[in-house]
């Protein structure tokens, strides 16, 4: 199939050209600019239009708190215990929650679910596409393990006269089960080294869910508001040389300078809504440009269902009115949430090689009266200007 006639916004070093795509079995095996040799009825004449790799929310609880239902579809926080690494969103997301529907319809081709933040670790965090039937086929990858630090955890467990009440406390359990999630891995590695010498150690789930972030294969996602938790996080990563991203990051424009010198990368959101709570206190549209002009690697999210997933292209513009540059927005919701999701080898640019998820709008997709002409994800069509 060839996708022709398009303006095309690849997200890579040759952002905005005009020319064609093809795709076979799902990928994208060439993006050429011009015109094709030839055409078939087969192929997609995009008539002008602007065609953009499918849209990405970095942080959400799309499927996991379902829409219209209250604690029957609320399968966010397990409150039973404050760390919880075994638990995994996989397990808790409802593909046939409308909300699928109405992201796909605005060009939100995949998103990230988590686990929510009651907890001091929540659990494992999925990377999956917004269409399908099964949560299994729509998986891209795990890709994060879930932290909180400051109010959410300290306000859930207070009302239950349980830890972690304080900063310190909620800081000191993610430590200990990081630490014994290391000892776990160190014994386990001498056993397969020296399997008539060692015993191995006892199957602990905990641990066992933690050896991929200790291996760098997946990511640690803090939630956190405050600048000071931002820091706290940065002090744990680094003590047990995991790969960081914070979510929110509300107060991250407060020093940022500094972030960008240490390299952050930072999904911020909600970018709109109420400060209906303390650590939102110092929430400004202008965070996500501050953090831009200072090198911080930023993604935008939606943290659905606080603002409705749909509204991801709105929270760019809106980015955009608070000072971040519009290819710079529109990379947030693109190519670098890729790049921090560690998923950009399957998605976020127009490139050979690459899951066909790809969106054609007639204007631009900041423009709060655009809805997206058609939406593709993995070379099948799934929408068409309305919610399925």
């Amino acid at each position: 199939m060839i996708i022709y006639n398009a303006e095309i916004y690849s997200m890579t070093e040759d952002m905005h050209f005009y020319g064609y795509v093809e795709v076979h079995d799902g990928k994208i095996t060439a993006v050429e600019q011009g015109k094709p040799d030839a055409t078939t009825e087969e192929d997609i004449d995009c008539q002008g239009g602007r065609l953009f790799p499918g849209f990405i929310d970095a942080h959400t609880h799309l499927g996991i708190i379902e829409d219209g239902i209250d604690f029957e579809g609320d399968d966010c926080n397990e409150i039973s215990d404050p760390f919880t690494p075994q638990l995994r969103a996989l397990d808790g997301i409802n593909p046939f929650d409308r909300c699928f529907a109405e992201a796909r319809a605005q060009g939100i081709t995949s998103v990230m679910v988590s686990p929510g933040s009651a907890n001091a670790c929540g659990g494992e965090m999925l990377l999956m596409k917004t269409y399908g039937r099964c949560t299994d086929e729509m998986m891209i990858q795990p890709c994060g393990m879930k932290f909180a630090l400051g109010e959410n955890p300290k306000s859930t467990y207070d009302s239950r006269d349980e830890a972690p009440v304080t900063r310190m406390a909620t800081a000191s359990l993610i430590r200990e089960g990081l630490q014994k999630a290391k000892l776990y891995s160190e014994r386990l590695q001498r056993f397969e080294e020296h399997p008539d010498e060692e015993e191995p150690p006892e199957y602990d789930a905990k641990c066992e869910a933690l050896l991929p972030l200790l291996e760098g294969d997946i990511k640690a996602h803090f939630h956190c508001h405050r600048a000071d938790d931002i820091c706290t996080a940065v002090r744990i990563a680094k003590e047990f040389g995991l790969e960081l991203v914070i979510v929110h990051g509300t107060e991250a424009h407060l020093a940022a300078e500094l972030f960008g010198e240490w390299g952050l990368s930072v999904i911020v959101g909600p970018v709109m809504g109420s400060r209906n709570k303390p650590e939102l206190r110092s929430m400004e549209l202008h965070n996500a440009a501050v953090l831009h002009k200072h090198g911080v690697k930023v993604a935008i999210c939606t943290d659905h269902p606080e603002v409705p997933v749909q509204y991801l292209p709105l929270s760019a513009a809106l980015a955009v009115k608070g000072g971040l540059p519009k290819d710079a927005a529109l990379r947030a919701i693109t190519c670098e949430a890729a790049d921090i999701l560690g998923v950009s080898d399957r998605i976020g640019r127009i490139e050979a090689g690459l899951d066909a998820d790809l969106v054609l709008f007639a204007g631009s997709p900041l423009d709060v009266m655009q809805s997206p002409v058609w939406v593709m994800i993995d070379g099948k069509m799934v929408s068409k200007g309305e919610v399925e």
